[in-house]
């Protein structure tokens, strides 16, 4: 029996190291070697698969538009006659327009040349950071922007709605220097909203046409380009009619085959507006 165990003792002191064939546990240094460069090239993959999968920047799920001012359950009731039914609007919008005063921008941004991409590439292995963004200043939504109007147009049953897309790495949405632009209308469902066409009224854009001018991208990311800051849409309800519902379907038109699509209802009575909101 003590035979057997020091065999077995010396057995396993040669498995550990082996001084006459220099292998450890079993494997030479250069079968270690092989070893551990095939398990790192498969722990590369694995993690190359899961960045591609969840920072693709053109994923569906990363690209939403979202709109403004925010309402309680994402539905905005407001009478005309009644400033406190509003001012919580006002507010909200005040607030979230507060980065886009021209002074900030003027002093933390720069004027770029419009319709143009803001290309800011890299030098080989120097990165060029931090990378500059572009002026988009309040004043460009006019009639939305507070400033001529400083209750967008809530207060005369005018209400402005800001849009905005989210932010997506990389993307380059125009296609032959033509910028992307937002579109609303009424929504085409049938049969419940073949009316909504003539109840919608005339709308007004700002910037003209709806545009996110192509100079607001590419999007280099927040570490990047820490004072990026997000183009608006603003869409203005100039004449909607009263007492029934208003369906309504903004769309972001863009090269991306994703279409980006936002809902929302429009109520409006003689003293009571209301606005429905329903992102999709």
């Amino acid at each position: 029996m003590a035979e057997d165990d020091r065999k077995g003792s010396s057995e396993w002191r040669d498995f550990f190291w082996n001084p006459r064939t220099h292998e450890l546990l079993g494997r030479t240094a250069a079968s270690w070697g092989q070893y551990h460069g095939i398990r790192a090239r498969l722990r590369e993959s694995v993690w190359l698969g899961i960045i591609t999968d969840f920072y693709n920047p053109f994923d569906s799920s990363s690209q939403r538009m979202m709109i403004r001012p925010k309402g309680n359950q994402l539905e905005i009731t407001f009478s005309t006659s009644d400033t406190e039914s509003w001012d919580g609007f006002i507010h909200n919008l005040n607030s979230f327009l507060s980065p886009y005063n021209d002074s900030y921008q003027v002093q933390t941004n720069d004027e770029c040349t419009p319709d143009e991409y803001f290309i800011q590439e890299d030098s080989g292995e120097v990165r060029n950071n931090p990378k500059r963004s572009c002026q988009f200043n309040r004043t460009m939504l006019e009639e939305c922007s507070g400033v001529l109007d400083r209750f967008y147009g809530y207060d005369k049953g005018q209400p402005c709605i800001l849009i905005k897309l989210n932010r997506v790495i990389g993307m380059l949405p125009g296609k032959d220097r033509q910028s992307p632009y937002v579109t609303c209308a009424a929504k085409v469902c049938k049969p419940v909203c073949l009316e909504d066409s003539d109840k919608i009224g005339p709308l007004a854009y700002y910037p003209p046409n709806g545009t996110f001018n192509l100079m607001y991208y590419p999007y280099y990311g927040k570490k990047a380009q820490v004072n990026y800051t997000q183009p608006l849409v603003a869409v203005k309800f100039l004449n909607a009619s009263l007492n029934t519902d208003i369906n309504v379907e903004c769309k972001f038109n863009f090269t991306n085959p994703i279409i980006l699509t936002a809902f929302f209802s429009v109520r409006i009575s003689k003293t009571t507006r209301t606005i429905c909101l329903a992102l999709q």
